[in-house]
């Protein structure tokens, strides 16, 4: 009985070296992240012509922020390249990058639901989108690719193709909502204490 037990204790502190560790791969991912107030989230994103071994370093980067950040997609705006390529996670363990994406077609069901961003941590708000899209772009390589997609990765295509365009989700929530995460966002003026 005592090796089970001291089985479990070691499972348990492996368990906790992991957590801490993604929870420092996650914190280190972040501060790589622009966030909220940086310029370049606001700015258009350039189509790209090249598809060299700089996009594909450039995906793998992103492909790995996003991981370790725990996101379930990521624009190239977010880490400050103005390129029109994101990163989002299609199925459990399939990560796709498109590059010069294009929502070619957009169902007629819209849906609300919260939506965070690893550029606005702390936040979520409710966003309206469309339920079904059509995705068209290339995949890092230059080739055409044409994605379907209904549900929650259609919605994170949406979101990320905002990014591209230099719209956040604090441009699709309602007023209140808005200035509710705002609150959060905005940093607080620290008042000194007067003799």
């Amino acid at each position: 009985m005592a090796d089970v037990e001291g089985e479990v204790i070691e499972e348990s502190e492996e368990a906790e070296e992991l957590d801490a560790e993604a929870q420092a791969r996650r914190r280190l991912a972040l501060a790589q992240i622009r966030q909220y107030g940086d310029p370049v989230l606001r700015m258009r994103a350039r189509e790209l012509t090249s598809f060299d071994e700089d996009l594909e370093r450039l995906v793998a980067r992103m492909t790995q922020l996003m991981h370790d950040a725990r996101g379930v997609g990521l624009a190239a705006t977010q880490v400050g390249i103005l390129q029109r390529v994101f990163v989002f996670q299609k199925g459990e363990d399939d990560v796709v990058a498109v590059v010069n994406p294009e929502l070619t077609e957009r169902g007629r069901e819209l849906e609300t639901d919260d939506e965070g961003c690893l550029s606005l941590q702390g936040v979520t708000m409710p966003v309206e989108r469309h339920v079904r899209v059509t995705l068209e772009g290339r995949d890092p390589r230059g080739k055409d690719v044409r994605f379907e997609l209904e549900g929650h990765p259609a919605r994170a295509v949406q979101h990320e193709l905002d990014h591209l365009d230099g719209t956040l989700i604090l441009d699709r929530t309602d007023e209140q909502s808005r200035k509710a995460a705002l609150a959060v966002l905005r940093p607080r003026p620290i008042l000194a204490a007067t003799p």
